[in-house]
This record gives C-alpha cells, structure tokens and sequence, in this order.
C-alpha cells in the first residue's frame, strides 16, 4: 500500500467499498500502488497496468492493455468507439466484486502477462480514420488549411476528426469546422490554448 494514495480510498464515495475490494484485489497481484491522474494506478516498472476509478453509475477497473486480454468472460468494456487500447470491467456493487474476485485477479494477471511479454496493440494511423465531407471541401478548397492541418501532430489531426466527426447533421459539422479553422492555421490542437 502507498501511503500517498490513501486519500482516495478513505473519502467518502458511494464506491468506496468497491474500491477497497479493487485496491486488495490488485495489491495481492504483487503490483506498485501509485498515484495518477488523481486516481490509484497499479504499475509494473514503469509500465501502467490498472487503475481504479468511478462514475456516477459505476465504478471501475481500467486495464491499460485490455484490447490484447482474451476475455473469456466477456466482461471487459470498451468506454467508446475512439478508445483503441483501454478496457473497463466495471462494477455497481462490492457484492459483485467479491462474486468475480477470482477472475478480476486472472484478468489482472492476465494483464501483467501481456506487458511482460512487451506485446501491443497495433494503432490505427491518422490516415485510417475518416474525413468528414465538410472538413474535406476546407482542405480541398484553402491550400493554406491543408498544409496547417498536416503540419499538425497525428494525435492532434485525430482529435479534429474525431470532434468534427461527431456531429451526426452537416450543418453542425460544418459550424464545427469552421470555429476551429483559426486554431489548426494557428499550429494548435483542439484542447490547445
């Protein structure tokens, strides 16, 4: 146990129980407790393996590798469409928790396997996502957009896709495109300042 992680497991939570259950789970697998991102993230060297968090309607145990885990449960979950690598086995009771302990553990075990065998998921390129129509016509139209837009970094041009991409009318895809046209000519990313 750290010390510095503490905190998280003694404030008050709806899911603090479940947390409790989750930290024990993953100490008993011979793994680090740190903290990250706020939250309790178990290590093996340098290298993420889980980390434990909570929702309004849930609480979980993400698995940093969880796309290359076997799942012969099928319980693992894939947050959203975008996430590429990451799974969730989540939770809304310690009851349900204690009822899986044996297979959380395997799961985690599971998960230091892969990282131990240095295995990874292959990524999707920038290139294999698609372009919105909207956003097309900018790039195809103002040489000086297209030349921004690729001098961009690739998780930088996959954030724009992803954010254009979302808008389920053209109208909306468009507004979209064009607020964010200053900012892609300006070299910034979505979330840039």
């Amino acid at each position: 146990m750290n010390p510095k992680v503490d905190w998280f497991f003694e404030k008050e939570s709806q899911w603090q129980e479940c947390y409790a259950l989750l930290r024990k789970l993953c100490l008993a697998t011979g793994l680090t407790e740190e903290l990250k991102w706020g939250q309790p993230c178990y290590t093996l060297g340098k290298s993420n393996i889980v980390l434990i968090h909570g929702f309004k309607e849930y609480c979980a145990l993400l698995v940093f590798k969880g796309a290359l885990l076997q799942d012969p449960e099928g319980i693992l979950i894939q947050q959203t469409e975008n996430v590429q690598v990451q799974r969730q086995l989540r939770f809304t009771s310690a009851a349900a928790i204690a009822d899986l302990a044996p297979v959380i553990k395997a799961y985690i075990n599971e998960a230091v396997g892969v990282e131990n065998a240095g295995l990874k998921v292959e990524l999707k390129k920038t290139s294999d996502f698609k372009i919105p129509e909207e956003f097309q016509y900018k790039l195809d139209h103002i040489p000086e957009l297209k030349a921004a837009f690729e001098a961009l970094t690739p998780g930088r041009q996959r954030g724009y896709l992803f954010y254009f991409s979302q808008a389920k009318q053209s109208k909306t895809r468009t507004e979209r495109v064009e607020k964010f046209i200053p900012k892609i000519l300006g070299g910034k990313g979505l979330e840039d300042e």
